[in-house]
């Protein structure tokens, strides 16, 4: 359970110094150096004059080229490592960047601190960092309530799925869930652009967050004061949600907090009605994200004393 062990690495490193602001500005982020590859292969092969088979073969394609690569790279180096509590953390150290405990942590807490302190405008420019939707739009509940459905999502996107496949397959399971994810990001959305060329890369993502988003929603309610609610609420709601995968964190961090996430949204000027989960309940406050976030770390605790425990065993 080496890998596991690696995992504790990368989440502790990540925890305590985040990705910092120098060692952005000079290297910039292996995520940003894999979203240029992806937008290098979407400029160059996604072409709006191709037939729609053709632009869907062609992001399969794009999705092998980016994926492929780097699961071998990594692959190769983990492979010329010598067994031993060494190789672990060197590997920890590695998958370090692809673990983003931290930095959801802070983002999500700008926008607390903004809506505690009654500053609308901030709090709206805050959360316009972490999720799509028109900030314009949202009103005191809209934006705690995205700030919520952000952190529940990403815990799982973020955290989890890149440690849960790290610790099965170590730095080729955690570089290729990162590639993954992040050409879903750039181009796995049902715009007229990426509705074809994109389909691959939703697909693949799916896949890849099918566990480890259950997982994430396990992982709060066994951290929650509710748990019996938490549980009931996210195997009731979770389907409910537009997304395979998204709605069993989000619902699960519903019922723990007693709130009601979802519902319509507006996305550049277009409302899309999205059906509420746990809509019998109320519109989240201020605190409510800070309680998030609280549990939140929680349950991070616990993946994380899980993975030494395996490490261990």
């Amino acid at each position: 359970m080496g890998f596991a062990g690696a995992m504790a690495v990368a989440m502790t490193v990540e925890a305590l110094v985040g990705w910092p602001d120098v060692l952005f500005a000079r290297i910039g982020h292996p995520v940003t150096w894999i979203g240029r590859l992806i937008g290098l292969l979407d400029r160059s092969w996604n072409r709006s004059a191709d037939a729609p088979s053709i632009r869907r073969i062609l992001g399969v394609a794009a999705a092998l080229a980016v994926i492929g690569p780097l699961v071998a790279l990594a692959w190769i180096m983990q492979a010329v490592l010598s067994p031993g509590w060494s190789s672990v953390i060197f590997i920890g150290i590695l998958a370090w960047p692809m673990v983003a405990l931290r930095s959801l942590y802070d983002h999500v807490a700008a926008v607390a601190q903004r809506l505690q302190s009654g500053d609308i405008d901030a709090a709206r420019l805050a959360v316009a960092q972490i999720v799509g939707r028109d900030p314009a739009t949202l009103d005191q509940a809209g934006i705690a309530r995205a700030a919520i459905e952000s952190l529940a999502e990403n815990a799982s996107d973020g955290i989890v799925a890149p440690v849960f496949w790290g610790a099965l397959f170590g730095l080729p399971g955690i570089v290729g869930y990162k590639a993954i994810n992040t050409l879903d990001s750039m181009i796995g959305h049902r715009s007229e652009r990426h509705l074809h060329f994109g389909w691959a890369a939703a697909r693949i993502d799916d896949i890849a967050n099918f566990v480890p988003a259950r997982l994430t929603g396990v992982l709060f309610a066994l951290v929650s004061s509710r748990l019996s609610e938490t549980l009931s609420c996210m195997v009731r709601e979770a389907n409910r949600h537009r997304s395979i995968n998204a709605g069993w964190p989000e619902a699960a961090m519903a019922g723990a907090l007693g709130i009601r996430l979802s519902g319509p949204r507006s996305y550049h000027g277009s409302v899309t009605a999205e059906p509420w989960l746990n809509e019998a309940t109320r519109d989240p406050l201020p605190a409510d994200v800070w309680h998030g976030l609280m549990l939140y770390v929680r349950a991070m605790l616990l993946l994380g004393g899980a993975l030494v425990a395996l490490a261990l065993v």
